[in-house]
């Protein structure tokens, strides 16, 4: 097994850096979940870091460590060789969700970091300027979030970002949720900016899980382990800039990673908890599963699936994404082609709003999603979880799912029945 990296020498220049960091989640009545164990990963001026590894083997929280979102359990972190406290005053951060505001223009989006900093309006006008124009913006500083698609999303992410002068760039899987074409142009286009003299960023640190879009971008590649999540080795990408993705020598460097990350060295998915089975949340709303429900009661408590899409006009894999959700909340039955009402689904539907809630919490603490997490919420003296933990627990024990998609379903849920409150400025969830 290859060592992990040694700590960077003193006659090194770092930007930040951590070194023997643990994490570890309170995990219901049982023992706390530990995410990563023993990393010491330093950031040094002038190079692309990408963290590589299967799911759950906390790339992310890593990411989110260094930019000072998380707090180690164990471990120190340092900026400029100097303890991290707060924030991480040299980042900035791009999102793999865009994380924009729908009822922000562009240019109030960009803005709304800018003010935070609390820069002059003169300055905020003009930072947020030069940043849509460095992304390919200019044109659509009055367009909504709706009105774009989603490489253009990204775009005001990335503004976002840069207006903010940052010192260092943190990309979480920034290219995962646009096509192909779109996200091979967004690669370039950062690089260019980053290797631009005089202008910062001056270096850039990504979580991804594309192989081939580490092996374009990356200078080094950090290797993680699962389970804790470990650092196994630290690879150096020695091949010129700009690269070619068709290049033998970079698809040999393809081939070497996907040995590494497929083979028995490096599985691709966490071990499974005993005794406990977590379930995949369909991509459904409360609101959607609610709506089925009264469609349901109003024609005697069931209706062929067929005859569902037609009367209510929704596409048919999305009215199944919601039968499917009610289904495994045991609020509906699928024999054949019919949906069928449970008794659980019938009280719901038909108790008044403040029971309705009492009734839904019901159904979700059947989940062990849901249990684990609002076990581990009531053990907490403060009542107050990180929005790390669930995602850890869900990429950890559903590995082939979309974790970002899974948690947004889960707070949908669970804010519905009011067995949680979740704030999106904290990214914190409470008891209510």
């Amino acid at each position: 097994m290859p060592e992990a990296p040694a700590l960077p020498t003193s006659n090194v220049e770092v930007l930040c850096e951590l070194r023997q960091v643990d994490k570890e989640f309170p995990q219901g009545k049982g023992s706390p979940l530990q995410v990563l164990k023993d990393i010491s990963l330093s950031i040094r001026p002038n190079e692309v870091v990408a963290l590589l590894g299967p799911s759950g083997c906390g790339k992310s929280t890593i990411l989110r460590i260094l930019a000072g979102l998380t707090a180690p359990t164990r471990g120190e972190v340092l900026y400029h060789s100097a303890p991290l406290s707060g924030l991480n005053p040299g980042i900035g951060f791009v999102f793999q969700s865009f994380a924009l505001y729908p009822w922000m223009t562009v240019t109030q989006n960009v803005e709304a970091v800018l003010r935070a900093k609390g820069l002059s309006p003169d300055e905020v006008a003009t930072r947020c300027h030069r940043a849509v124009q460095m992304v390919g913006l200019s044109g659509f500083e009055d367009a909504y979030p709706r009105e774009l698609s989603g490489g253009m999303k990204q775009r005001v992410g990335m503004a976002r970002a840069f207006s903010l002068d940052p010192e260092m760039l943190f990309m979480d899987e920034p290219f995962s949720q646009v096509d192909a074409l779109t996200a091979e142009s967004l690669r370039a286009e950062v690089l260019d900016l980053w290797g631009s003299e005089n202008r910062n960023p001056t270096s850039i640190v990504m979580v991804s899980h594309d192989i081939k879009e580490v092996v374009f971008m990356a200078d080094r590649i950090v290797l993680l382990d699962a389970s804790p999540g470990r650092v196994r080795t630290v690879l150096e990408n020695g091949l010129s800039r700009p690269r070619d993705y068709r290049s033998p020598e970079l698809l040999q460097l393809v081939d070497k990673l996907h040995d590494l990350i497929t083979g028995m060295e490096m599985p691709d998915q966490a071990a499974p908890q005993k005794g406990a089975t977590f379930e995949p949340l369909p991509a459904a709303g409360a609101s959607e599963i609610m709506g089925l429900l009264e469609y349901l009661d109003s024609r005697g408590g069931q209706e062929d699936v067929f005859k569902i899409a037609s009367d209510t006009g929704q596409e048919f894999g999305r009215l199944m994404a919601v039968v499917n959700a009610a289904e495994l909340l045991d609020l509906v039955d699928t024999p054949k082609r019919m949906v069928v009402q449970t008794a659980p689904g019938q009280r719901l539907v038909r108790a008044a709003s403040d029971l309705r809630q009492s009734l839904w919490r019901d159904q979700l603490l059947k989940l062990r999603l849901f249990q684990v997490v609002f076990e581990s919420l009531d053990r907490q003296e403060k009542h107050r979880l990180d929005r790390d933990f669930v995602l850890e627990t869900i990429a950890l024990n559903l590995p082939s799912e979309d974790y970002e998609r899974t948690f947004q379903t889960f707070v949908n849920w669970g804010r519905f029945g009011e067995l949680f409150a979740y704030d999106e400025a904290s990214e914190a969830i409470t008891l209510p």
